[in-house]
């Protein structure tokens, strides 16, 4: 009643070794080294230096390279930038745990404090109208 196929499928005929395959881990590491290179970026405009050098650190571990360092500072508000950082922290430690990464996980959560705690300092005293 029906005709058999004749020619190979298309999803078969592709050989494993025609394209480079990566780990899951390898995948984690990758995306782990750009959140945290990203997280760098950030913290070097904050003029976070002792952070900077410790999320370096990590992302040269991960990369087997020093990571590039932002040399200065943005025009953007502090405050957009801690918010980015925060973020972006948030992204790492996600990764991180799904790596089982604890030493980069730690590193994220201080990170995730620090900004969450710069956020929440006011720059400048409440003046409250009809206060002595």
């Amino acid at each position: 009643m029906y005709e058999p196929i004749r020619t190979k499928s298309v999803h078969t005929s592709a050989d494993d070794a025609d394209f480079p395959h990566r780990s899951r881990e390898d995948e984690l590491d990758i995306q782990l080294a750009g959140h945290l290179s990203a997280l760098l970026a950030v913290t070097d405009e904050l003029g976070l230096d002792a952070m900077g050098d410790r999320i370096a650190g990590q992302v040269a571990r991960l990369r087997s390279a020093p990571p590039a360092r932002h040399a200065g500072r943005s025009e953007a508000s502090p405050a957009a930038l801690h918010r980015r950082a925060h973020a972006l922290a948030g992204r790492v430690l996600v990764v991180a745990a799904s790596r089982a990464d604890t030493a980069v996980a730690i590193l994220a959560a201080e990170a995730m404090d620090a900004h969450a705690a710069a956020l929440s300092v006011p720059t400048a005293p409440t003046v409250l109208v009809g206060a002595p």
